[in-house]
């Protein structure tokens, strides 16, 4: 028979033992486990790891401390995000989150069951096919759309602001980008609506790059607009300081563009956008049907402005646009 000092013990072990699985489980919910993500990107991958770090630091706050991230990048290849979407697919990652339109196509024609979260796409995913409805998307497809109807009308018409005699336009656009197209073309029809020429400059590459600046050189348009994309990010730069150089304004859809010399951006903020996937993945995660999560719609749009921009090209902010602006870059130093 046990002594009552023995029974204790094994009481005390009992609850000691009973509260330790407790906790484990606890901690196991969801820092535990070790969760493999994919990302899919469709363009070129960043000189920087903020996109990914943007994603896992929210990913992180929300309590998964174990996140594998698998980054793969098409580059523009249709042929290669293919085969991309299909290595994710056998490296049975929990979820994939994909970066533009191309890139949320090639993970659905990959997989019917690995939930999918779509992000930074610049064409409405509805009428793409993406998904059936903004609301029910169905299938193993949601996301955040990061554009909204008219919102290309309101950047000229901000753009216009600054320069009231603006009557041509040129449009950088990387033809190889679906959602470039539809960028061409909202742009076409905003800009009919002002009575504004526009002209399509295509960029694949900074060979095509050289090639558009030379012969625009000849016939300058008023104005640049700047279609997102990773090309056309990558030569943002280069474009601003063109545009510079002729006393040109131009906008741009996020405020990565303002921050190399762009004039001004009016459209989603791309860190909040990265921390909201990263929400959504957490309800598909805790076992939420894509199916069923409503692709979620921006609720506001920044307006950045660059300073040294407008004091390089003689301008000033208009009174109109003045209380509307979110930010400005340079950033402002504080006293």
């Amino acid at each position: 028979m046990k002594s009552p000092l023995s029974w204790r013990r094994g009481i005390t072990t009992g609850i000691a033992c009973t509260l330790f699985a407790l906790a484990s489980l606890v901690c196991a919910q969801p820092g535990g486990k070790v969760f493999r993500i994919g990302v899919l990107g469709q363009g070129n991958a960043p000189r920087n790891a903020v996109p990914a770090a943007d994603f896992r630091q929210a990913l992180h706050d929300l309590g998964y401390k174990n996140v594998t991230l698998e980054v793969r990048y098409g580059e523009g290849d249709a042929d290669k995000l293919t085969r991309l979407a299909d290595e994710l697919v056998r490296m049975k990652v929990d979820l994939i989150v994909t970066i533009g339109e191309s890139a949320a196509s090639a993970a659905k024609r990959a997989t019917t069951t690995i939930p999918i979260i779509a992000t930074e796409f610049g064409e409405d995913p509805v009428k793409s096919g993406l998904v059936a409805s903004l609301s029910r998307p169905g299938g193993n497809v949601t996301g955040l759309a990061s554009i909204s109807e008219e919102l290309w009308l309101k950047r000229l018409q901000m753009l216009r602001e600054f320069a009231p005699k603006i009557s041509r336009i040129g449009v950088v656009m990387n033809p190889t980008n679906r959602g470039n197209v539809s960028c061409l073309t909202e742009i076409r029809a905003a800009g009919l609506g002002l009575g504004m020429q526009v002209r399509a400059l295509e960029i694949s590459d900074a060979k095509t790059l050289e090639a558009i600046l030379a012969a625009i050189a000849k016939d300058p348009p008023d104005a640049f607009a700047m279609c997102w994309d990773s090309v056309t990010l990558e030569h943002a730069q280069a474009i601003a300081a063109f545009a510079l150089k002729w006393r040109l304004p131009s906008v741009a859809p996020v405020r990565e563009y303002v921050e190399t010399g762009v004039l001004l951006s009016f459209g989603v903020n791309l860190p909040a956008h990265r921390r909201r996937a990263a929400d959504l993945a957490h309800r598909i995660i805790k076992g939420e049907k894509p199916s069923g999560v409503p692709v979620e719609q921006p609720t506001h749009f920044e307006l950045v402005v660059n300073m040294s921009t407008v004091k390089a090209l003689g301008l000033s902010v208009p009174p109109a646009l003045g209380a509307l602006v979110d930010d400005v870059y340079p950033p402002r130093t504080t006293p």
